[in-house]
């Protein structure tokens, strides 16, 4: 018997230093991947510059077929949660736990708000954006105050536990939808001019929802509804901005060769 407990205290023991291992490497490359996105990002300025005409502080016209990616984002996460429990939502949350148990990463924190910083360090250094400073900001606040607000209410009335059980804020995904809602904000200033930002954009953020659900913090229909809100509210807050600075401004803006 004792020979048995040692040996199953010794497979755990492996188990863990394994997942701890695996942590710690996911977490470095995360982060690697993160300086890398940003190096290439600001080298690209460098490469060589043309002149091209484009008209800043163009308001986003509201289209009905933008709304759908956020609807079935939003849809697929209440049905998720609410039809497909055994099939999809705890099946989940099991084989994360029996296969890493003992994953744990902070790199979700950090995640969620890089597009912010690279927003305006393109301005920065030379990469100009759709919207100057001022209607950007203004476009910015206003979609992160209803993508909150929005997620707080809902985190409150539905009351939804977490996976991991330590409190009932888990629907919908807050990680989730900051991500999404700044990803959209990136790569609404800057598709115009890096074709590939929104590609880099969304998947950085999709990165950040599923480190949501291998730190066991949500399910995945959690992590489906915030992103959808996250981007609706950003959308939302570029549909309705009134462009009370400097509107539909022509300059001449100097943008990279690929």
């Amino acid at each position: 018997m004792k020979v048995k407990n040692f040996k199953e205290f010794k497979r755990g023991a492996e188990v863990t230093s394994l997942a701890d291992e695996w942590s710690g490497r996911t977490t470095w490359f995360f982060r690697k991947i993160f300086v890398l996105h940003l190096t290439v990002i600001l080298a690209l300025p460098s490469f060589g510059r043309t002149q091209d005409t484009l008209i800043k502080n163009r308001p986003l016209q509201f289209q009905v077929n933008r709304l759908y990616v956020p609807g079935i984002l939003m849809a697929s996460g209440v049905l998720t949660n609410a039809f497909f429990k055994d099939q999809i939502k705890y099946k989940i949350v099991e084989q994360r736990n029996r296969h890493f148990g003992d994953f744990h990463t902070s790199v979700d924190n950090y995640l969620e708000y890089v597009s912010i910083p690279i927003a305006y360090g393109l301005d920065v250094f030379g990469v100009k954006s759709k919207n100057d400073f001022l209607n950007r900001t203004a476009i910015l606040v206003k979609g992160e105050v209803l993508m909150y607000a929005t997620a707080q209410v809902l985190k409150v009335s539905t009351h939804q536990l977490r996976p991991d059980g330590k409190d009932h804020y888990s629907f919908p995904s807050g990680h989730a939808a900051q991500a999404f809602a700044t990803a959209t904000f990136l790569s609404e200033e800057y598709k115009d001019r890096l074709p590939w930002m929104p590609y880099a954009a969304y998947t950085v953020a999709g990165t950040t929802g599923l480190l949501r659900i291998a730190n066991n913090r949500h399910y995945l229909g959690d992590v489906l509804f915030g992103a959808g809100l996250g981007l609706l509210s950003m959308k939302i807050s570029y549909w309705t901005h009134r462009y009370r600075w400097g509107k539909n401004k022509r300059k001449e803006l100097s943008s990279a060769v690929y």
